[in-house]
């Protein structure tokens, strides 16, 4: 393997897992048919679950691999 920007051959490359969190919420869909009667009927109840119910979110992992250049340190997706 080369490196595109020096041109040299001492290349490693590595498997890399990038983690993201992400916020699990309604869509507007359900916010336009069924999020707004039921905030206006369940107003008191509904901030009491939004205070002390835990947040759902679901954690996404992804395995790349990647390349590092070991004279100039450049690094780019395998």
């Amino acid at each position: 393997m080369v490196c595109p920007k020096c041109g040299s051959t001492n290349v490693n490359v590595q498997a890399v897992t990038e983690t993201e969190l992400k916020n699990k919420h309604h869509g507007c869909l359900w916010w336009c048919c069924i999020g707004w009667w039921w905030w206006l009927l369940l107003t008191i109840p509904a901030l009491i679950v939004k205070i002390f119910a835990p947040k759902k979110q679901k954690l996404k992992t992804k395995h790349i691999s990647k390349c590092v250049c070991q004279n100039c340190g450049h690094m780019w997706n395998a």
